[in-house]
């Protein structure tokens, strides 16, 4: 699992590359730290590259949501595929999140 963020105008957008599985949480919550960090920003989560995410994964989205909130920032899903999408559906995250 990769991810790589990038500071573009007043948005930060975070890469997600491979599966953000529970072995690949403990990285990631590290790797996005500085989404936690951001005020007033717009902050993309870009899953073109997600191959799967699981419960933990999902715990780092909503985390990453919360704090952006709390800081006035917005978040943003963007480029999920269909079994993501899915996901998203059954657990309920399709409605805590605008989804491009």
């Amino acid at each position: 699992m990769k991810t790589t963020i990038e500071a573009v105008g007043n948005q930060l957008i975070a890469c997600f590359d491979g599966r953000l599985d529970t072995a690949a949480a403990v990285q990631t919550a590290e790797d996005v730290k500085p989404l936690l960090e951001a005020s007033n920003k717009e902050i993309i989560l870009d899953c073109k590259n997600l191959e799967y995410i699981s419960s933990s994964g999902l715990r780092i989205f909503l985390t990453i949501r919360k704090e952006a909130a709390s800081k006035g920032s917005k978040v943003v899903v963007c480029n999920i595929n269909q079994d993501i999408r899915q996901v998203f559906m059954m657990t309920g995250f399709i409605s805590l999140f605008e989804i491009r």
